[in-house]
Formats: structure tokens, sequence, C-alpha cells
């Protein structure tokens, strides 16, 4: 069954297309729904972090970017409150407006992302399409946590952190110098020379840019509008409903 949950997410194939050789598609889609619900599917990814991490496979120059979906045909008519607040505390509790806004594109949203250097999804997010990059930084890294195997706290403070001109503000570089961590984010020239926010050393503007496309990458996977829905913990779930 999780092998046919797997297929029909790298394929963004409807469940009543998955091979029949995973088994019944209704069960499919059953065991993906408690997966989901009771947090198994959270879980699962969550533990292979923290055995890479104990292998020290993990790499801790993390890279933030997002993507943005177009909203399913059968979810414009979705009963949802616009403008409500979304909830980053609570992933298993569903906002009110579903994570789908009103963007220049039509009703989408937006993943969020933070990825090791290796391009291994660390935590996903999503939020209405006509958020902004910069203000779900916080969030992200407010999720970011990889336990240990034996005693000890999480891991929740990466060495460096990656990102283009779209999370270049003073309050980023406020949220990681006061941590310690490295920030590796190009300005934008109309930013360079301010007050407490200099510019990177030159050096760093490099790796910045091409590392970035590690979190690029990453989202390439769950891009595509038939392999992504709307429902609130994109990692694990897709729809309510079975048809989808």
């Amino acid at each position: 069954m999780v092998e046919g949950i797997i297929y029909r997410y790298r394929c963004g194939i409807a469940w009543r297309d998955v091979p029949a050789e995973f088994g019944p598609w209704q069960t499919i889609w059953k065991r993906h729904r408690r997966y989901s619900g009771d947090g198994t599917g959270d879980k699962i990814p969550a533990g292979l972090l923290t055995e890479a991490d104990a292998r020290h496979e993990v790499d801790w120059s993390i890279s933030v970017d997002l993507t943005v979906n177009r909203a399913h045909q059968h979810g414009t008519n979705l009963p949802r409150a616009t403008g409500a607040r979304s909830n980053y505390m609570n992933l298993f509790e569903e906002p009110d407006d579903h994570a789908t806004g009103r963007s220049r594109g039509g009703l989408s949203t937006k993943i969020h992302a933070l990825v090791d250097g290796k391009g291994r999804p660390l935590v996903l997010l999503i939020a209405p399409g006509q958020g902004g990059d910069a203000p779900m930084f916080t969030h992200l890294m407010d999720q970011l946590k990889i336990n240990r195997t034996g005693p000890g706290r999480p891991r929740t403070r990466p060495d460096r952190v990656r990102g283009d001109k779209a999370y270049s503000s003073r309050a980023i570089r406020a949220h990681l110098r006061d941590r310690g961590i490295t920030a590796l984010i190009p300005q934008p020239s109309d930013q360079i020379g301010l007050e407490n926010d200099a510019a990177p050393p030159a050096a760093d503007l490099r790796p910045s840019t091409k590392r970035t496309t590690k979190a690029e990458t990453s989202l390439n996977g769950v891009s595509t509008p038939s392999s992504s829905g709307g429902h609130w913990q994109p990692a694990t779930t897709n729809s309510h409903s079975p048809t989808a």
C-alpha cells in the first residue's frame, strides 16, 4: 500500500489510475487518509531524517524557496474564508482559507520549503497564493526540527541559510544573526548600503545562487497541479475526496 501511495505522488496521477499491482485504489486511498490523519505520514520522513542526521548525512547548509500551484478546477467552488489567518502552529488543523488564495494567476497555493544542502526536504508549509515569500520564513524556521537518536534536544539551528533576493530583509537577517546562523542571501540593489543591513561578502553570492537551486530542484516534484492538492499537510495528504 505504501508503494502505491508513493507511486501515485511520484507520477501525479488520479487515485483511480494507480496500477492494480499495488492493490485496489480505494484501499490505497483509505490507507493514505488514515496515515495522514493520525500523523504516520509525518513520522515516517521525520524518522528517516533522524537516522540520516545520526549518520552525519544531513547537510545543514539549508536552502529556502517556494513554488506556486494553481488550484484544481474542482477547488474553484470550495467554500473558504478569504483573507482568513493561516494556522502555522498546529499543522493538523486546516485553516479556514484552506491555503487557497487569489493571486494574479487566479486561485493558487504556495508551497514553502526548507531543504538541506543535498536537496532533502526538511520543512514543507503551504499558504495562500497571494502571500509573500519573506513573511513565511520565520514560520519555516520554527518548524525545523530533527530529533536525536538518543537523549538530547532536537537540532533546530542550521549552519547557514541560502535564499534568493526575495528573502533579503532586515527582519530575516536580524533573525539569523541573533541565532548565530550565517545568511547567504544576495541583496537587491536598493538595499545595498542600508544601515545594519550590509551586503554579504561577494564570495558568498555565487554559492548562494548555486545552492538555492537545491530547493528549486526539490520543489519540482510537487509543482505540478496533478500531484498536489488543497489539503493542509502537503507532505502527507492531497484531498478529502477519493475521486481526486
